[in-house]
């Protein structure tokens, strides 16, 4: 009995052990895991997993936000002063000492930043001497006056690098994988040239999002058309929070893709009750419809008229609609002329000879797709 009472203990404690676990998603600078925690704040979650927060670390949410089950966790590293905006720094601090702002790499090349100065009044030559080049990098490399535009603001530079890329390392640029530079760094350099970079920055966040709820609607005959709708069930938009890709260009945000989103509460959908178009009216914008496109049943029905015709709750008399069995990938064009069906699901009634042509009548109802 004593075994049993002690292996009792132990099952429970381990059922209690899961359901306290919660698991969440850690992103630390854009790499993902799954983490499975018994953290009760974000702060502990950082510690058991060997994160060391600092002044250059960005979490979010908070440290001392509550784990709950589902959770995103972002951790980037702060923003630190770039190549680039050292560069732009440095240039501009010249234009106040009203001369060339110089810029030399270990290599020996050379880089003067035309600001405050006529460049006409400056020979590179000159320049050349005067920042102790060596007389063998001036005897082979060739001086250039080309135009940089780094991080959006264009510089007149005069250098002696041969490639794009000697250029931005001699300005202290080193860009990485997801920066953006025009022409490619191997691309030699030649007086008018133009040097384009971009500082590019990828990084996760975390916002309160807003969920829409959706709306159906139930045509019915009964009602006369031009009737106002009848809101059966009122709708409600959900809440969450979402995890977000967010690009930024030279600091400004290029992008924000939402990529994961953890749902507080659901949405809830309004039902409505609408009248069909008029025979004389109609709108090209369906509910529930994709663009120009909408999914669900169709039947067929026997009009007083032959031919490939169709009925529609709301498109325009006239409009021809292309209509695909989802099952065998058969289409039909037909015209719209009638109005219907009204059933929940329905979106769209053949005439037996457009319905004949995807399945025999017999199948009745088809999932397909219209387009228009």
């Amino acid at each position: 009995m004593a075994a049993t009472v002690v292996v009792g203990v132990v099952l429970v404690a381990g059922v209690v052990n899961l359901s306290l676990r919660k698991h969440v998603t850690l992103v630390v600078d854009g790499e993902h895991v799954t983490v499975s925690t018994m953290s009760d704040s974000v702060q502990d979650l950082l510690d058991d997993e060997g994160i060391t927060l600092s002044s250059a670390v960005l979490v979010q949410p908070s440290p001392t936000s509550v784990i709950a089950d589902g959770m995103t966790v972002v951790v980037n590293p702060a923003r630190v002063a770039s190549g680039a905006e050292a560069f732009l720094a440095a240039s501009a601090a010249g234009a106040v000492a009203d001369g060339p702002a110089v810029f030399e790499s270990p290599t020996d090349v050379g880089v003067w930043v035309m600001a405050g100065t006529s460049e006409a009044s400056v020979e590179p030559t000159d320049l050349l001497v005067e920042s102790d080049f060596s007389a063998s990098s001036a005897g082979t490399s060739s001086v250039v006056s080309v135009q940089a535009v780094v991080l959006g603001k264009v510089r007149d530079v005069v250098t002696n690098a041969d490639t794009a890329g000697e250029l931005l390392s001699a300005m202290g640029i080193q860009p990485d994988a997801d920066d953006r530079v025009r022409p490619s760094p191997e691309t030699p350099l030649h007086a008018g040239s133009t040097l384009a970079f971009d500082e590019v920055r990828i990084a996760t966040e975390m916002n309160a999002i807003t969920i829409p709820f959706d709306v159906e609607v139930r045509y019915t005959p009964r009602m006369t058309p031009g009737m106002p709708v009848e809101v059966l069930e009122e709708g409600r938009a959900g809440r969450g929070v979402g995890t977000f890709l967010v690009t930024s260009v030279n600091g400004e945000i290029e992008s924000r893709q939402l990529i994961g989103r953890w749902v507080e509460r659901e949405p809830v959908t309004e039902l409505v009750l609408s009248p069909p178009e008029s025979m004389y009216a109609g709108t090209t914008d369906v509910p529930g419809a994709v663009d120009d496109t909408q999914a669900g049943m169709a039947t067929w029905y026997d009009p007083p008229w032959s031919g490939l015709t169709a009925a529609h709750p709301t498109l325009p008399f006239g409009t021809l609609v292309t209509v695909t069995d989802t099952e065998t990938g058969r289409s039909v064009t037909v015209t719209i002329d009638d109005r219907g069906p009204f059933g929940t699901g329905r979106i769209i009634d053949l005439s037996p000879e457009a319905f004949a042509v995807l399945q025999p009548l017999g199948a009745g109802v088809l999932d397909v797709t219209i387009a228009w």
